[in-house]
């Protein structure tokens, strides 16, 4: 369970990187596709030093897909906070664990308990009341609005199933190569999206991903490494209500942002919901 804690840690710690990067102005694409390229990079440089330079057809086929998953729900996130709330968008994105638990049991017949499904329940429970805000200027409303949240949920839920496929693909010796196609793919399609946009951005962009992407080479290292020893069913209620748990605590304390009633409920349900699925 170590390996769950530090995997915590790191997340919590990504999180925050992104929000601080959103707060300075940063142009989030060109952030993002900067990340996974550098990740990419990193690791390339890594296994080719250490002569683990080996790469077969199920390695790229499922870094491939990973890749294409996390580039897409990260865009869309990004353009849906501009026309919804971010209420509804991250509770949408938070709540896709969902989607990896369910697919766990479903798929590979992970074990669960009924002590976990209810932890699983206070997990939702408190990750809707810790994303729930006031109004914002984008409230999310018609279809459109509805439509880009479901594809977050769903987009990002199979992202956080294929992270556990690595394990059952037997891909767990070679995480870190799987790691390098997924930011090769994830990197290649966010700068085509730069291209095609015709954004103006600034180095400043570039280098903030980049330093993002050295940190998240090992954030995801640790999460893929957690993976192949905890089941899914357990890593992701933990993993994700512990990690907006954090981002509450950290956005009342050090963001200096204003903590409803709500999220504060849900904090207290998230303490109970971790300790259940444990």
């Amino acid at each position: 369970m170590h390996w769950v804690f530090i995997a915590i840690f790191f997340s919590f710690g990504f999180v925050q990187l992104f929000k601080g990067s959103q707060r300075r102005g940063e142009y989030a694409p060109v952030v993002v596709s900067s990340n996974y390229i550098a990740l990419s990079s990193s690791l390339a440089l890594y296994l080719f030093l250490n002569d683990q330079w080996t790469f077969s057809p199920d390695i790229f086929k499922v870094g491939i897909c990973i890749g294409i998953t996390f580039i897409t729900s990260m865009l869309i996130m990004t353009y849906a906070l501009t026309v919804a709330g971010v209420a509804p968008v991250m509770t949408s994105f938070r709540l896709s664990m969902l989607v990896p638990v369910a697919l766990s049991v479903w798929i590979w017949a992970e074990p669960i308990t009924v002590l976990q499904l209810m932890g699983i329940t206070l997990a939702i429970v408190a990750l809707a009341l810790m994303t729930h805000n006031k109004s914002s200027h984008h409230p999310l409303r018609g279809s459109k609005a509805f439509a880009i949240i479901l594809v977050i949920f769903i987009i990002q839920g199979i992202g956080m199933t294929c992270m556990r496929w690595v394990h059952y693909a037997g891909l767990d010796p070679y995480r870190l190569n799987v790691l390098m196609i997924i930011g090769a793919t994830a990197g290649t399609l966010g700068w085509i999206f730069v291209i095609l946009r015709r954004q103006t951005f600034r180095a400043k962009d570039v280098y903030v991903g980049m330093g993002i992407g050295l940190y998240n080479t090992l954030a995801l290292s640790i999460v893929l490494t957690a993976l192949s020893v905890v089941p899914g069913t357990v890593y992701f209620p933990i993993v994700g209500c512990s990690v907006v748990l954090l981002d509450n605590l950290s956005a009342h304390f050090f963001w200096k942002e204003y903590l409803t009633r709500p999220a504060i409920a849900g904090v207290g349900l998230a303490v109970i919901a971790i300790t259940l699925v444990m």
